[in-house]
């Protein structure tokens, strides 16, 4: 709750004090822990609700479902009446209310579609998503510099799967300028990115991208806009689900100008379930949280872990977080036992109460709690009963759901999914211009060939019927010779016939012989010799 300028926690247990968090220093994080069931959702709200009423944008990531209700004002009860009579609220001017919401959610189901692009989110984070070793870390960040090199935009999961196959089918040309990228480990990221897609990553990447600064946004009455990130199915993914948030950071670091302290935070950000963000974490990327959380302030944007135990948190972190709200550990193992402690041990001692033992014995809605002073040193620990909050408490029906969507300014920017061209398209057409080269190609050389065979057909053609003449010229020459010689010797036998008869009849039955032998001889040598001229 709002009060003089400054956000209303919690009231002392043991004098009643009020206990305030100053906005001056809120950007200097914070740390929300305790076991499920403490009260650590309805603390959440409670400052999520209070940065809202000094203008200042939310974000929070709603793991349970029942954060959504901060949609609707609470609703009156019998316990709240005695929390608001306990607090003394009346007089603080307390009344139910609700807040300006958005709700999002990376699979478009439960709230208006949240993306970004393949490229946005770069190789180091997507390759955490995709679970990838560091050689396969390294092929893809090479991957993502082919891209760049040849200005391909990779937008969504099909870009990168182009990207992927056209880096595999070409690798020697790429060996020279980027070194070797074997074709086993692209499979593997490629099996990985199918696997994402099957999970509902593939929705998590497209256009319209989220532009961030859409969440510096202020709704009616000057309340700073709550953007709840729907997480009952995304939390079943934790590694996409702390991956998106951390890009979500990341983003912010590298989108706002340094501010440096600022009497209010330019927005305020909640990481639910955040021992998920550091679990299985590699040492780069491990590295770069803590990167930026500690510059992030800067920015004028504080972050706030919720989690189960403080020892979720690396201590580079847990470092950097100067608010603390610790609600009750259960200690049943020495384990559990030494948690307490060091929990214990990151507060400025009180004097009047041993803060182990108390974090062991709170009931649920209280807390030990440590604030930044205005000097920046923390604040003493102090046991204290939190506040209720103004908007509902639990979730909202389907019906209040969508309607809250729709009503969204964000809905109607970022409902509908668009397919710009990028390195899918452009080696689709690279790879559909080459197999039409290649089939013109292979046509040509059909075309040739054919060419080639049928004019060795005609050629064989022209020689068959050069050959056909030869024979039909040399059958006519010896048609000739036989018509010569049959009509020689029929026209020698008559000559001589006819000499001989009148030479027989000269010289009688002999010489009619003599002459017709010698007649015949004689004619068939002078036509013989006139067929030869």
């Amino acid at each position: 709750m709002l009060e003089n300028g400054k956000v209303w926690v919690a009231a002392d247990k043991d004098n009643g004090e009020k206990v305030y968090l100053l906005p001056g220093k809120a950007n200097r994080h914070g740390l929300i822990a305790g076991a499920t069931g403490t009260g650590k959702t309805i603390t959440l709200k409670v400052l999520a609700e209070s940065f809202s009423n000094m203008g200042v944008p939310v974000f929070l990531a709603d793991v349970k479902g029942d954060l959504a209700g901060m949609i609707a004002a609470g609703t009156d009860s019998e316990d709240m009446q005695k929390r608001i009579e306990r607090f003394g609220l009346s007089e603080a001017g307390f009344s139910y209310q609700s807040y300006p919401s958005t709700i999002w959610d990376i699979y478009g189901e439960k709230g208006v579609p949240l993306r970004t692009t393949i490229s946005e989110m770069g190789p180091l984070l997507l390759a955490r998503i995709l679970g990838l070793n560091d050689l396969q870390r390294d092929i893809l960040s090479v991957t993502f510099k082919i891209a760049d090199d040849n200005g391909l935009l990779l937008i969504d999961t099909k870009d990168l799967k182009a990207m992927l196959n056209y880096v595999s089918e070409n690798n020697k040309d790429f060996a020279a300028d980027y070194g070797n990228i074997s074709p086993v480990s692209v499979a593997a990221i490629m099996r990985s990115l199918v696997s994402l897609e099957i999970a509902g990553g593939d929705k998590f990447f497209g256009e319209p991208a989220l532009n961030i600064l859409d969440w510096f946004s202020v709704g009616e009455g000057g309340k700073g806009m709550i953007n709840i990130l729907d997480s009952e199915s995304l939390i079943n993914n934790g590694t996409l689900y702390s991956t998106f948030l951390l890009w979500m950071l990341s983003e912010l670091f590298e989108t706002l100008p340094e501010v440096g302290d600022l009497e209010k935070p330019k927005m305020v950000f909640f990481f639910d379930e955040a021992h998920l963000l550091f679990k299985d974490t590699p040492k780069p990327l491990l590295e770069k949280v803590e990167q930026v959380v500690k510059l992030v302030r800067s920015k004028g944007v504080g972050v706030y872990f919720v989690t189960q135990n403080p020892r979720d948190i690396p201590d580079g972190v847990l470092a950097q977080l100067g608010n603390k709200i610790e609600h009750a550990l259960h200690a049943y193992t020495p384990a559990d036992q030494k948690a307490v402690k060091a929990a214990a041990m990151s507060f400025r001692e009180n004097p009047a109460f041993d803060t182990a033992d108390a974090i062991m014995n709170l009931g649920t809605g209280e807390a030990i709690v440590s604030f930044l002073q205005e000097d920046g040193t923390p604040g003493m620990a102090r046991r204290v009963s939190i506040l209720p909050p103004q908007s509902r408490m639990g979730s909202i029906s389907d019906s209040e759901r969508e309607q809250s969507i729709k009503a969204s300014m964000a809905y109607t920017k970022y409902a509908n999914a668009v397919d710009p061209d990028s390195a899918y398209e452009f080696l689709e057409r690279r790879g559909l211009e080459a197999a039409e080269a290649r089939k013109k190609a292979e046509e040509e050389a059909a075309a040739a060939k054919q060419a080639e065979k049928e004019a060795k057909a005609a050629e064989k053609e022209a020689e068959k019927v050069a050959k056909a003449k030869e024979r039909e010229e040399a059958a006519k020459k010896r048609a000739t010779k036989q018509a010569a010689k049959s009509v020689g010797n029929s026209v020698a036998g008559t000559v001589g016939r006819e000499v001989g008869k009148t030479v027989g009849g000269t010289f009688g039955k002999f010489g009619k012989t003599l002459g017709g032998n010698l007649g015949a001889s004689l004619g068939r040598g002078i036509i013989g010799t006139l067929f030869k001229l």
